[in-house]
């Protein structure tokens, strides 16, 4: 696990300091001079209203039918999300990394400003931590695979439409899947009640 810790922190730092090199120029190769896709702004903006609806939609459905199970579930989502939110958040007032349109205006065309900063994504980052809670609640190939092109779909039009470097989407799908993982794992031993 400390390797895997140490490979990630050398890969961003190289990349923060030879953003130039492949990362800017991928983004480039991305990000159209004018994005306007309506699609990948839908994508983008689908992000948090799923983000509420999903938690949402199994506390409600769970509090109706007085289903235990799901209404765990819910919360379950819910902590994932407050997990990583503080840690996104965190992440971005401490490495305060400019968005890419702010370094290389030349180069990438935003489709909005944004004013806080670029590191990580907090958009790929709720995303994947909605698509990671509903896998493993839910471990069907018709849950994982739509909740997994959905998150990674988001990811794709951050890019799309100029609004972060590469590795702010891989850090963001990182953070969110690990932050629904920690849920789970602190709801089972939290909440769970073991059984002899």
């Amino acid at each position: 696990m400390q390797k895997v810790i140490t490979s990630i922190c050398c890969l961003l730092l190289f990349s923060f300091t030879n953003a130039q090199n492949w990362e800017v120029n991928l983004l480039n190769d991305i990000n159209p001079q004018q994005p306007t896709s309506g699609f990948w702004q839908k994508t983008s903006s689908s992000t948090y209203a799923v983000s509420v609806g999903v938690p949402a939609t199994q506390l409600i459905v769970g509090f109706i039918k007085k289903d235990k199970k799901l209404q765990r579930q819910g919360w379950e989502t819910v902590g994932g999300l407050a997990i990583n939110t503080i840690v996104t958040q965190g992440l971005k007032y401490t490495i305060k990394r400019d968005r890419p349109y702010e370094q290389y205006p030349l180069l990438i065309n935003p489709y909005n400003i944004e004013t806080d900063k670029s590191f990580p994504s907090g958009h790929t980052s709720t995303a994947f931590a909605v698509a990671t809670s509903l896998s493993l609640q839910y471990k069907k190939w018709y849950v994982v695979v739509p909740a997994y092109a959905w998150a990674s779909s988001v990811g794709y039009s951050r890019l799309y439409l100029g609004e972060h470097y590469p590795t702010d989407v891989l850090a963001g799908a990182a953070i969110g899947a690990g932050s629904a993982w920690l849920s789970q794992y602190l709801n089972k031993k939290l909440f769970t009640k073991k059984t002899h």
